[in-house]
């Protein structure tokens, strides 16, 4: 993280360097970085400053400095730092062709799979709140409970993941504002939204079929299967390339043959995992078969 020492720091206007300096941001950022491989550049600055000051006055610490040394040693008070400076903004049916793809492409495969009595395995790396997790989960499932039957009857789990908490709790919760779906087909929330006031409360017998979980992505991953389809979008642009490739390389051990990556719009696959994801569509890649 040195290269980043040189870049301009811009400290919070009006705020004393005794209670926030130069020092106590490269502190922090290098915290974030190790635990959760977020690269914050020097403009960030202020943003730290304005996410974690509340953090600090509720700690009892007087100055950052003290706050850092607190978090060191807090693996409670660290993990509310980690929240605090995750970015989670998603909206329900983001890059619309991952879906359409997913309708057209890969959804009958999956339907011949759990007819044939098989598992499928999907997983939704960085969910954030759940409006990617519950796009998905629509769009498998499809616009009518009949045909949906298959996988709803069958071996279906769908493997939803954050590594901040307040969002694994709001995946979990599964109610929206009922304007946050306007971009959703109606025919899947007809069938997969329940209505109450200006709410929309996902489907029970959908979220059935789900299990959100806290799981920091650089860290040991605890699934022992593999998957048919990953999601993982809009979280790499946080990284740095060595972490990016990394991280692609082990999704691409953890998809079974055949099975689909869907990353950002911004995001391409790089490195060691370029040898066996093959580019099938727009920012849509296929393992191949060894």
């Amino acid at each position: 993280m040195n290269q980043l020492a040189q870049e301009s720091f811009t400290p919070f206007p009006g705020i004393s360097a005794q209670v926030y300096s130069r020092a106590d941001f490269e502190a922090v950022r290098d915290i974030v970085y190790d635990i959760a491989g977020i690269v914050l550049p020097a403009g960030k600055a202020t943003l730290v400053y304005s996410r974690l000051a509340p953090l600090v006055r509720d700690s009892g610490q007087q100055t950052f400095s003290r706050y850092i040394d607190f978090i060191k040693k807090d693996d409670a008070a660290r993990r509310k730092t980690i929240n605090a400076l995750t970015t989670n903004h998603t909206f329900f049916y983001r890059e619309s062709h991952h879906f359409e793809h997913l309708a057209q492409q890969v959804r009958p495969l999956l339907l011949d799979k759990i007819r044939s009595r098989q598992p499928v395995r999907i997983w939704s790396a960085g969910c954030s709140t759940g409006e990617e997790l519950y796009s998905l989960a629509m769009t498998l499932l499809g616009p009518d409970k009949l045909g949906a039957r298959p996988f709803l009857e069958g071996n279906l789990a769908i493997l939803a993941t954050d590594l901040a908490d307040h969002a694994v709790a709001g995946a979990k919760a599964a109610i929206y504002p009922l304007e946050a779906l306007k971009d959703v087909p109606p025919a899947l929330t007809q069938t997969w939204v329940k209505r109450d006031g200006d709410k929309a409360k996902i489907a029970p017998e959908l979220c059935a079929k789900i299990h959100v979980k806290r799981l920091n992505l650089l860290g040991d991953w605890p699934m022992n299967k593999q998957f048919d389809v990953i999601f993982c979008r809009n979280v790499m642009i946080y990284f740095d390339q060595p972490t990016k490739d990394r991280l692609v390389a082990r999704f691409a051990d953890q998809l079974l043959p055949d099975g689909h990556l869907y990353i950002g719009h911004s995001e391409r696959v790089a490195g060691p995992a370029q040898e066996v994801l093959n580019l099938v569509g727009s920012t849509i890649y296929r393992k191949g078969r060894m």
